[in-house]
């Protein structure tokens, strides 16, 4: 049986207003995001039938659009009632959720002044991110080929489509070399996340994460530093450097798609999936279904 296409589906995706058949959610050719990736997208896990933290990423995905140059005709209220529609047309309790905003086809060139803005919300049924191996042996890292840019050359404080290029690339890079995925460094040098997920370092029992001074401040990053806290854990944000992954015991990667995911080794370092890492695991599964945590 051929594996399921993203175009070719039963079910709903809103667009602009109002749920339209899945396979009927087209846009035109001469789209202006899909020549100059003028498009700002946000990616979040449905629990239970609930969203978690909602509001926080459709106001990112607001101030991402702003941060590119176009405000979304419709606000923060309304595109949290979007996805909680699309999540009920699905029928599915548990469920990822992509709500996206883009320019339009009425301009063509760099330009895009007079292009309309856009906006969909899709949903679909997807499990463990890395898959469920992962989860218990940890990923195996590739130092990736490319860097995140600096804040002065692209708008890192966003999530852009186009921020997003380097990822693909870093991450076939990694996959055709037998690795799970990839970290990025910066243009510093300096350890950055991996191609779609913040990352964190344990050492002598406490958190250690890069400051997010040119990528996303990930919202599954910051409700890990406050399960963390809960528990007493000190959490470091500082520079890293990638000679220091040496010194560290335990690593894991945080995202709304990869949720917590354990990381065993990146390039020549190793890591252990340690007691730690599988307490805030445990601590965001039972968060985002809003269960209470074992102490």
């Amino acid at each position: 049986m051929s594996e399921q296409t993203f175009d070719n589906r039963d079910g709903f995706i809103w667009m602009d207003g109002k749920l339209v058949p899945w396979r009927d959610a087209n846009v035109h050719i001469l789209t202006h995001a899909m020549h100059y990736a003028s498009a700002v997208f946000e990616g979040q896990r449905a629990y239970n039938g609930e969203i978690y933290a909602l509001s926080e990423h459709s106001e990112r995905l607001v101030r991402s659009a702003s941060i590119l140059g176009f405000t979304i005709p419709w606000t923060r209220e309304q595109i949290d009632q979007a996805s909680r529609d699309t999540l009920a047309a699905s029928g599915l309790k548990d469920a990822y959720m992509r709500p996206i905003a883009w320019r339009g086809s009425e301009q063509m060139g760099v330009a895009a002044q007079k292009t309309k803005i856009h906006l969909g919300v899709a949903c679909w049924e997807w499990g463990a991110y890395f898959g469920a191996e992962a989860l218990a042996k940890g990923l195996k890292l590739e130092i990736a080929p490319w860097r995140r840019p600096a804040p002065y050359t692209a708008p890192t404080a966003s999530k852009a489509a186009g921020l997003y290029m380097i990822c693909t690339l870093s991450k076939h890079h990694a996959a055709d070399h037998g690795y799970d995925d990839a970290m990025m460094l910066d243009w510093r040098g300096q350890v950055a996340e991996a191609t779609g997920a913040n990352v964190f370092f344990v050492k002598d029992g406490a958190l250690h994460t890069p400051t997010p001074d040119c990528f996303l401040d990930g919202i599954t990053r910051r409700s890990v530093m406050r399960l963390a806290e809960k528990r007493g854990i000190k959490v470091i944000e500082r520079t890293i450097w990638p000679e220091e992954m040496e010194s560290f015991e335990q690593c894991f990667l945080t995202g709304s798609a990869a949720e917590v995911t354990p990381v065993g080794s990146v390039g020549p370092w190793h890591f252990e999936v340690g007691d730690l890492t599988r307490q805030l695991m445990a601590d965001y599964a039972a968060l985002v279904r809003g269960e209470r945590a074992n102490s």
